[in-house]
């Protein structure tokens, strides 16, 4: 059975990765093809030629202006996905069009809808998650991504439990104070969002913070973990020296550093995962320094959770079934999130039971 939510709308890819040339990416088992028009115009339509399945990313497939031609045998799209020139005949036939998906440009992230084929429904682009701090001019972001070798629903269990810093990452974001935490939870059944968050009032420092802050001595530190399911978590990280003022009543916070993570968690198959990444900061806003610094850490860190969850995929791979998992308190937030993932991916079916019956 599928793991996967449909009926979604998913990261595809960064909006610098789509241009002129023809670019493929695997996103819930669909193989897709992205490429701008002449416009500007982002565009997704299926990566397989409707003729003999040949990928239309691989050469010598080209785009031919604002048309999309096969490399095999000619078979020739315009950009809705259908089908303008077949060889050898004039007549094209009517069944000869690529499905097209719906595409949002939004905060220099690609959204692509993902329609249940049981059940398919149309995108609404009001309802994708937010991150603003990608694109605002107020601060400056790192980002790229990597691809993992495991369920998306892992990567989700470690964003939503940040106690492994301190195991995992040390030496870089990882300190005692953020496994001796305790965390609160709240999770919203109505909106599908979830929220956790771990206040340390005296921590230590970790590298990535005394380096690109400069903060000598210890800090509080707060993380406040906001995830939208299937697609988006965000962590709101607040660093500031121990005896600085609390944030005003208006919500201002001069006298501290603010970091925005930013994780677009994509499934590309049951077993393989898209993970962006980005970090959006406020301070040394112009600095090149830090901006190296961070960028260079950060993808570190990622790669320690890639190397992580690719080990821990293979290991449930040869479990057998049956086998039990214990949960504690700093699972609060990963067991909510399985839960409303859960409900997401029998929603499609259970409307289409609804409509039968």
């Amino acid at each position: 059975m599928s793991t996967i939510a449909r009926n979604q709308w998913y990261v595809a890819a960064y909006g610098r990765e789509v241009g002129r040339e023809l670019f493929s990416r695997t996103i819930c088992e669909e193989p897709i093809l992205f490429w701008r028009t002449e416009a500007g115009e982002a565009v997704a339509m299926s990566d397989r030629c409707v003729h003999r399945r040949y990928p239309l990313s691989e050469a010598p497939s080209r785009l031919d202006g604002d048309k999309v031609v096969c490399g095999y045998h000619g078979f020739t799209y315009g950009s809705d996905g259908g089908c303008v020139f077949v060889p050898g005949q004039a007549r094209v036939p009517r069944t000869a069009r690529l499905r097209s998906y719906q595409v949002v440009e939004q905060d220099s992230f690609v959204w692509v809808w993902i329609a249940d084929p049981q059940n398919p429904q149309q995108g609404d682009p009001t309802r994708i998650p937010r991150a603003p701090w990608m694109d605002s001019p107020d601060y400056t972001v790192v980002s790229g991504m990597e691809p993992i070798d495991c369920n998306y629903g892992l990567l989700v269990d470690n964003l939503m439990d940040l106690s492994h810093e301190t195991y995992l990452h040390g030496g870089y974001i990882g300190t005692p104070e953020v496994a001796e935490t305790p965390i609160t939870t709240e999770i919203d059944e109505d909106r599908n969002v979830i929220y956790v968050s771990r206040h340390m009032d005296d921590a230590e420092c970790p590298p990535f913070y005394s380096k690109s802050t400069g903060i000598e001595g210890r800090i509080t530190r707060w993380q406040d973990i906001e995830y939208t399911p299937p697609c988006l978590y965000l962590l709101h990280s607040r660093i500031a020296p121990i005896g600085a003022p609390l944030p005003g009543d208006d919500g201002s916070d001069p006298h501290a550093f603010h970091s925005e993570i930013v994780y677009a968690i994509t499934p590309s198959t049951e077993n393989s995962t898209l993970d962006f990444w980005a970090v959006a900061r406020d301070f040394a806003v112009g600095d090149d320094t830090v901006t190296t610094f961070l960028a260079e850490n950060n993808r570190t860190v990622v790669m320690q959770d890639v190397v992580a969850l690719n080990i821990l995929q293979k290991a449930l791979d040869t479990e057998k079934d049956g086998y039990q998992e214990l949960s504690i308190n700093i699972d609060a937030g990963g067991l909510g999130a399985r839960r409303i993932l859960k409900k997401l991916v029998d929603a499609p079916q259970a409307v289409t039971a609804a409509a039968v019956g």
